[in-house]
């Protein structure tokens, strides 16, 4: 796709869309959206088109792109009443950057080809950080030549940006992404707590840990959350959860043990019962506390 100005659909607007979108309107696209929230007030001001329907979003864009909670809420938005499979499709691309089933992905994307369009499902990793930086990490499932299409798109939005196959495989990764992420928060919640039980500064123990090999992006962001008690999101705990059940769910169907995602699982689970499914995914620190009867003092 030539880098010229677009009419770029997009729908959701929470804490990742909204800056996503922005970046997409600093770079001089046409913008229609539409989003269960309404519109932020960080778009407020800016030159798009509120859209009443998803219908009216992919009738006047040439790319729709969606940013939403859960696959039943991605199959609602493009096949649902006044979904964006009720528009003419034909030429057009949809981009779900959203966390949902590989293999609903895989329906989704023959369904929308069969109305005369293209799909990638290119979900992200960076959080809210990430999304207001446009330093995320991107999985694309999809054709080569919708991708190389695509791109210019995708490179205002994130920086490692990486077609993984075909459609499914790009929603695969994101699974992947999501359990090395619940088990990291895992590990460096144990670590800091640990730390602060024997009496050190759990602030200097990560700044110790950050010049080493157990150095992580998990350990500086959600670690600094941990000791500075933190907990706004972020990333949702249920929405990790979510992801979690997608792993755990198909690795049933393929016969295949998960034994640590299961306990991270649980451990969310553990937050979600203490009215925590909205804290960020690093607050199952709180859970590990609850455990010992011990938390990581505030810094």
């Amino acid at each position: 796709m030539k880098e010229m100005a677009m009419k770029i659909g997009f729908i959701g607007l929470g804490i990742m869309g909204a800056p996503m979108a922005g970046h997409l309107l600093q770079a001089g696209h046409t913008l229609f959206v539409n989003s269960r929230s309404g519109l932020p007030s960080s778009l407020a001001a800016q030159p798009l088109t509120l859209c009443e329907t998803a219908r009216q979003v992919a009738q006047q864009a040439e790319v729709i792109i969606l940013m939403l909670p859960d696959t039943p809420d991605v199959g609602e938005v493009l096949f649902g009443t006044s979904g964006v499979a009720e528009a003419e499709l034909a030429g057009k691309v949809v981009v779900d950057m959203s966390s949902i089933s590989p293999l609903d992905t895989k329906q989704y994307a023959q369904r929308i080809e069969q109305l005369g369009g293209h799909y990638l499902d290119a979900p992200v990793s960076g959080g809210e950080v990430g999304a207001k930086a446009a330093t995320l990490s991107i999985m694309v499932g999809g054709p080569q030549a919708v991708f190389e299409q695509l791109l210019p798109i995708l490179q205002l939005m994130g920086k490692n940006i990486t077609r993984v196959g075909e459609n499914g495989d790009g929603q695969t990764a994101k699974v992947a992404n999501q359990m090395i992420v619940a088990l990291t928060i895992e590990a460096v919640g144990e670590a800091l707590l640990f730390a602060a039980r024997a009496g050190a500064d759990p602030a200097k123990v990560r700044q110790a840990l950050l010049g080493g090999f157990a150095s992580s992006r998990i350990l500086e962001v959600h670690g600094e959350r941990m000791v500075k008690r933190a907990f706004d999101p972020g990333f949702r705990i249920s929405l990790h959860q979510k992801d979690l059940n997608l792993a755990l769910s198909s690795a049933q169907k393929m016969a295949l043990a998960l034994p640590a995602t299961a306990l991270a699982q649980q451990l969310f689970t553990s937050c979600v019962a203490q009215g925590g499914g909205a804290w960020d995914h690093s607050a199952m620190v709180r859970a590990l506390e609850q455990l010992s009867d011990f938390a990581i003092p505030a810094q």
